[in-house]
């Protein structure tokens, strides 16, 4: 049995000429938690969205837990956990009446658990949901989305629009929820720092392509920042193919890279410069140096 959750190969979607998914190829190993990140457009929801059935895949595959997700949506949708930006509820019924309204599609559903939740989320059991804040209706679809003990948890967006200490709470109970149980939470955000702080795995998707998919501690390994002074002012910081960002202006530059110390030994002799320091980077900064890259092969290098 594949030690994957969710593999994609090829996957393409068009809607008129928009094309929101290039030939996407990705896995989603078991356990842990998995980043995806991308700018608005980036094609992130149209992704999960064939992860839950919801869309077909135009050509390549999507498989979760084996299983195509399109013709076999009750040997995968009882096994996910699903919460979006939107977190659409039903604003006429009280929290309790949700809770019991939802446990009824899940077998295996488990009230102890639920109630848990409840509690550590300071949900009021007879307030109305069309009265919770935007907070409390996340930590409402959060609830609902792990009662179940789901194997495979998607977050689309969870945190947007919401304070630091939702933030926080629901990190938290992702958090909790891979280290108690082992099971894999699909992530998807545009606040890096969230996703540098959770996430064991991450994918960065830009304009419907995979720029690099890699574990975490990879891409934070092998990505620097080096500071360079040349022996001449330049307009343009001289180009090898081992730069993926440049910024600077005259003598003194700044470039994000992912080659080797040795590989980056070579260049600064080649270009008789000095390097006044080599610094590791954060994952915003990754992230931008890989969708600024020009020219170069997006063959995910670390």
């Amino acid at each position: 049995m594949s030690e994957n959750i969710l593999e994609i190969q090829s996957l393409r979607r068009q809607f008129g000429e928009t094309i929101a998914l290039d030939g996407v190829s990705l896995t989603v190993p078991k356990g842990g938690v998995f980043g995806l990140i991308g700018g608005n457009g980036a094609g992130k929801t149209t992704l999960i969205k064939h992860t839950l059935g919801l869309l077909k895949a135009q050509s390549g595959s999507v498989r979760v837990f084996g299983l195509d997700p399109v013709a076999d949506p009750v040997g995968t949708l009882g096994r996910i956990g699903y919460l979006s930006e939107n977190r659409e509820l039903f604003d006429w019924m009280r929290v309790h009446q949700i809770i019991s309204y939802t446990a009824a599609f899940y077998p295996s559903w488990d009230p102890v658990y639920a109630e848990r939740l409840r509690r550590d989320f300071d949900l009021d059991p007879m307030a109305n949901i069309k009265t919770l804040s935007r907070g409390q209706r996340a930590r409402i679809g959060l609830l609902l989305a792990l009662a179940h003990r789901p194997d495979l948890l998607i977050l689309d967006e969870p945190s947007s629009g919401l304070d630091p200490v939702v933030r926080r709470d629901i990190l938290g109970a992702i958090i909790r929820t891979i280290a108690e149980e082992g099971r894999t939470v699909l992530f998807s955000s545009h606040l890096l720092d969230e996703v540098e702080r959770v996430a064991d795995h991450i994918a960065i998707l830009h304009q419907g392509k995979i720029q690099l998919s890699a574990p975490m501690d990879r891409v934070m390994l092998d990505h620097k920042r080096v500071q360079f002074r040349l022996p001449a002012e330049v307009d343009k910081f001289p180009g090898n193919g081992i730069w993926l960002q440049a910024e600077g202006s005259g003598k003194d530059w700044s470039v994000v890279t992912v080659a080797s110390t040795e590989a980056i030994q070579e260049a600064t002799v080649a270009m008789g410069a000095l390097i006044q320091s080599i610094e590791p980077i954060s994952l915003e900064d990754i992230f931008v140096a890989r969708i600024s890259a020009k020219g170069l092969e997006q063959e995910g290098r670390s």
